[in-house]
């Protein structure tokens, strides 16, 4: 069995709060009055351009918020959308041990808007850890489907059998395990330590 040279890590759910996910749009309808069922039927039809990269979050607030006028602003929303992000309790702390032996390969493989993919780096400053980001926005692809798994090795120069996933949802370690993936659904801090010694990762 190859030993493992690369760490695939997910980023909202896992280091850090879900970006955009639901809850917090149903948060932000909440905060500004917003037609729940009209705003979230609007995100549904274009949330995956907005994911992949090819919608802005400017066109993507024309299209679902501001295709009519507000007695707030685009600022105002982008504001409450980057608020929302918090960092996993003990995560980063993580991630910057892990780091720090300089023996593998650490990357994100994330589903995540440009603007908000770009704030999230820079305000939790992720590249200290992270050598390179999979996201969904740069790739034009996003989990769980196959492609952007297959993008990941290919770039990375891996061959999956050296190459942990670690992810909260199932339907995203999924593709990865048939790939041949060594995967870890994040329940937490400890259990993540563990498995990954357990797939043979020096911490």
């Amino acid at each position: 069995m190859p030993k493992i040279s690369a760490i695939f890590f997910d980023v909202g759910g896992v280091l850090l709060t879900n970006g955009w996910d639901r809850h917090s749009r149903k948060r932000l309808a909440d905060q500004f009055q917003l037609d729940w069922e009209d705003f979230e039927d609007r995100h549904e039809l274009i949330g995956t351009e907005l994911e992949t990269g090819k919608l802005s979050l400017d066109h993507y607030l024309e299209r679902t918020i501001f295709y009519r006028q507000h007695n707030f602003t685009p600022q105002d929303i982008k504001d409450f959308m980057f608020a929302q992000s918090r960092a996993v309790s003990g995560s980063l702390e993580f991630i910057a041990r892990l780091s720090q032996n300089k023996k593998y390969l650490l990357a994100t493989l994330n589903n995540e808007s440009r603007e908000l993919n770009a704030f999230r780096i820079q305000k939790f400053g992720l590249r200290e850890y992270f050598t390179v980001f999979f996201s969904s926005c740069f790739l034009g692809v996003k989990k769980p489907d196959e492609a952007i798994y297959r993008l990941a090795l290919n770039i990375s120069q891996r061959s999956s059998e050296e190459c942990v996933f670690v992810d909260d949802r199932q339907l995203n370690l999924e593709c990865a395990r048939r790939l041949g993936m060594e995967t870890i659904h994040f329940h937490g801090i400890d259990q993540l330590e563990h498995s990954l010694r357990k797939a043979g990762v020096e911490i």
